[in-house]
């Protein structure tokens, strides 16, 4: 039994062809009928149409040109016309060109119009479990797209797709890099927060963290970790480029000339100067992730990540300074001046170290 809600337009100029194809199929579809293409566009308005039936030659509007003007209204809608032998060769050009699906030429035959009838019934209701499956996996995709844009926020976007590209187990391999790591922390950070209730701390903390990460990415870094008030950044561990040690030592640079903008912003709400200590180091490292099956953490681990935080807490009795280690500094003394510390012990380290502080840019 075809579905009752299956609506068929059928136009025609000669009443009795609309009388007697009305009470051919009325029983199985829905019918309305019209004498002519513009009546016809009348019913399209008010009533939901699926299938269009249209004799060809009509009276001021032939049944092409009423097919070709609902077009771009109605593009869902099922078109077939109803033609003598003579009109054969215009038909078949409108059937090629889109504008008509099929022809039935006249006087029509119950038995095989009945049969075009049903198969375009079925041709339409497919139409319409492609277009829902098309808007739900379009709906999936957004979804998609959103989850990974919010997840990019948490992983760095070169480690999802190393991990998509690769095996379960290859995502665990570490890799061996030499890198640049940078530190930086708000010097008297605790004693500040105080000062502040726990929101205005969230916003502080926001406020600082979208500034540094700016400066961070405008020098090809990559925000490795958040951790209270300190930034772990690294140049070289995701995406190796040439100048990866200038590009961390300028990073540096710039966080600092850019501390104003909190001091101006909080200056009101803070009683006292906000200050940074970033120390800078450069070696050896492991990158890749770290944890279980359930939980893993991209991480950059080696002595060279744990000599660069331990000179970076050099800064708290030097507040806005920038500390270098000597083996970044012999890759970047050409293009920064410093000033040469006395060699001094840190904590994990057995010898004394040489400290650099940057000056500026030469």
């Amino acid at each position: 039994m075809a579905d009752k809600k299956f609506s068929i337009l059928y136009v025609d100029d000669e009443e009795h062809n609309l009388i007697s194809f009305a009470a051919t199929f009325r029983k199985e579809y829905k019918i309305l009928t019209a004498k002519s293409g513009k009546e016809g566009y009348d019913i399209l308005h008010n009533n939901e149409v699926n299938l269009i039936i249209t004799d060809q030659r009509m009276p001021e509007m032939t049944g092409i040109q009423f097919l070709e003007k609902i077009i771009p209204e109605y593009p869902d809608v099922i078109r077939i016309i109803l033609t003598g032998f003579s009109d054969i060769e215009v038909i078949i050009e409108a059937i090629n060109s889109g504008r008509v699906f099929r022809y039935i030429t006249k006087p029509w035959d119950e038995n095989e119009l009945r049969m075009t009838i049903e198969n375009t019934r079925q041709i339409f209701e497919l139409q319409v479990s492609n277009k829902e499956l098309m808007a739900e996996l379009t709906k999936k995709v957004e979804e998609q797209e959103q989850t990974l844009k919010l997840f990019i926020k948490y992983v760095p976007e070169q480690v999802i797709e190393k991990a998509l590209k690769n095996d379960q187990k290859s995502i665990f391999e570490g890799e061996l890099r030499n890198i640049a790591v940078l530190f930086c922390d708000i010097r008297g950070f605790t004693p500040m927060s105080e000062e502040l209730s726990p929101k205005e701390v969230v916003s502080f903390l926001n406020d600082y963290y979208t500034i540094m990460t700016e400066i961070v990415k405008q020098y090809k870094g990559s925000v490795n970790q958040f951790v209270g008030d300190e930034i772990f950044a690294t140049f070289g561990a995701l995406e190796s480029y040439p100048d990866n040690e200038i590009n961390a030592v300028f990073c540096g640079i710039k966080m600092m000339e850019n501390l104003h903008r909190l001091n101006e912003k909080y200056q009101k709400k803070i009683k006292r100067e906000i200050q940074m200590g970033i120390g800078i180091n450069y070696g050896e490292v492991v990158t890749g992730n770290l944890g279980s099956e359930d939980r893993i953490r991209y991480s950059v681990t080696g002595d060279t990540v744990n000599t660069g935080k331990r000179i970076e807490s050099i800064t708290k009795e030097f507040p806005n300074s920038i500390l270098l280690s000597n083996t970044i500094y012999q890759k970047i003394k050409d293009v920064v001046n410093v000033k040469a510390w006395e060699p001094l012990f840190v904590k994990g380290k057995k010898d004394k170290i040489h400290i650099y502080e940057v000056l500026g840019r030469k």
